[in-house]
């Protein structure tokens, strides 16, 4: 058994399924793999998300430790998103998916 913020799990697949529970946050670990960035650079990156729902997603991502929200004590404030040691380890996981899709979208087009 696994447990984590309170909840039970009986495999780490599920603990993966649950953090990872759409698209979106997906995305914005895909972009922040490049470094920092800031709302409007990943909002520029992800031009299909609404600002609301990118707000919601950054949000649930920094609680469960994957992102970091770096501010600023300027006017206007500024405000830096980067991922966390363990945002980062999943690189090699992201970068394997977009192998596969590369490699899937180049044979479903034969």
């Amino acid at each position: 058994m696994y447990y984590v913020d309170n909840k039970e799990y009986t495999c780490p697949v599920a603990i993966t399924l649950d953090i990872f529970n759409d698209r979106w946050k997906l995305a914005v670990i895909w972009y922040l793999l490049d470094g920092a960035k800031r709302f409007k650079e990943l909002h520029e990156d992800i031009h299909e998300i609404s600002q609301k729902t990118l707000i919601v997603k950054l949000k649930e991502l920094e609680e469960k430790n994957i992102i970091e929200r770096e501010v600023f004590a300027e006017v206007p404030p500024k405000v830096i998103y980067s991922l966390t040691p363990i945002g980062k380890k999943l690189k090699p996981v992201l970068k394997s998916m977009y192998d596969w899709g590369s490699d899937y979208a180049d044979k479903a087009n034969i």
